[in-house]
């Protein structure tokens, strides 16, 4: 299979640059070329075509460089991860204190705002899946403190009230640390930091995180510039959204006379955890100015098995601000169900968090969705969506309480 790279070339490959936008997640970029390293041998081997790595020798973010050999063609792709992993660990290496009180002020919001009765209309799953991290907080604080109390009456009673309180509040907070030491079980605090993200600004964007995507739209604006075929930004989860806006803002900045084809794609995307808030009125922009843009292509790819992101909801309708001259997204589905087989999807239909990473990862029956047909194959994805109709299950209707927008 791999003599298909050494096949002489009667043109030359095709060019891309794809540069991937990750969620809210505090892992090095390394990560990534490693999941991408292992899956794409997988699919390679399960759907028949040539793939490598190797480093990748252009400057810029950290990355890795794939020579693809599929479809009757050849194609060498530069990918970039942009990271913002520093920032998230900032927000998640917090005390115990500050995650309680992170805790209370987001619920506050999404319920005083009306977004998290809108949203549980919209789809169940992800709210869920939001609430997780504060009921299991909530469950944590509440037996803390019952064993705190318990070991507060019988130490006050053998010996002194007051002793009794010192001991029943130690054991209190020795137990919330303990829990907080193994987060990498319990999910509680990365997770409640990653739902409070989304509302620390009542859905505007930090200046930190602003000051990130400006240097990523600078990365995006000079590859433009190069010799490309296809630049290719991809957003995961709440990565979504920001290459949403970083897209926007580079089609705004101007594009060059003659440039690579531009292309978004979207995966298990959670815009409406933004977009419904108040103050979000930058996102809602950026979703209507690029929904009705011809400069790229725009697919949005999610799964009604991901429990962890709105499947098939339309990020720009269900928003309430889809242009008349809506062009954008096309809503397609990764039909898990389908797409892996009856022993995985078993396996997976459980584990909700690692479903949530299944659009990056190799597919034993793929359909029009490859996740690396798509970023190393040798079309773009306007040329491989062209004539491809959104899912029929996709949801359009307006349900956002927050329809206002500012440039």
């Amino acid at each position: 299979m791999m003599d298909l790279l050494a096949e002489p070339k009667l043109k030359r490959p095709f060019r891309r640059r794809v540069f991937y936008v990750p969620g809210y997640d505090p892992f090095h970029p390394r990560r990534y070329r490693e999941l991408y390293r292992r899956h794409g041998a997988a699919q390679a081997e399960i759907s028949g075509y040539a793939l490598t790595l190797k480093p990748r020798t252009t400057p810029g973010p950290f990355g890795w460089h794939v020579s693809a050999g599929m479809e009757g063609g050849f194609a060498e792709t530069d990918i970039a991860v942009l990271a913002w992993s520093d920032i998230v660990r900032d927000s998640t290496g917090r005390g115990i204190l500050s995650t309680y009180l992170h805790l209370l002020r987001t619920v506050w919001i999404y319920f005083a705002t009306g977004a998290a009765f809108r949203l549980v209309r919209l789809r169940t799953g992800p709210v869920l899946a939001a609430l997780y991290p504060v009921l299991v907080l909530l469950v944590q604080f509440g037996l803390a403190v019952a064993l705190g109390l318990h070991l507060s009456g019988i130490v006050g009673g053998l010996v002194w009230p007051p002793l009794g309180w010192l001991a029943g509040g130690a054991l209190a907070v020795a137990l919330l640390r303990w829990f907080r030491r193994r987060d990498a079980v319990f999910l509680a605090h990365d997770l409640m930091h990653d739902f409070g993200h989304s509302a620390q600004s009542w859905g505007a964007t930090p200046p930190r995180l602003q000051e990130r995507m400006a240097r990523f739209r600078a990365a995006i604006s000079e590859a433009m510039r190069d010799e490309a075929d296809e630049i290719l930004v991809i957003g995961h989860s709440t990565g979504a959204r920001l290459a949403v806006s970083i897209m926007a803002d580079v089609i705004r900045g101007g594009l060059p006379a003659k440039r690579p084809a531009l292309a978004l794609l979207t995966l298990g995307q959670v815009v409406p955890m933004v977009s419904f808030l108040p103050r979000a009125e930058r996102l809602r922009a950026d979703l209507n100015y690029l929904a009705a843009r011809d400069e790229l292509t725009w697919v949005d790819v999610t799964a009604p098995g991901d429990a962890c992101c709105f499947a098939l909801c339309d990020p720009v309708s269900v928003s309430g601000v889809a242009p008349e001259d809506k062009r954008w997204p096309l809503v397609i589905s990764a039909a898990f169900s389908r797409t892996l087989s009856p022993e995985r999807w078993r396996a997976l239909r459980w584990r909700f968090f690692r479903l949530h990473f299944q659009y990056l990862c190799a597919f034993d029956r793929p359909e029009d969705y490859d996740y690396f047909r798509i970023t190393a194959g040798p079309l773009t994805l306007a040329e491989r969506f062209r004539g491809r109709a959104p899912s029929r299950s996709r949801i359009d209707r307006a349900a956002s309480g927050y329809v206002s927008m500012s440039a």
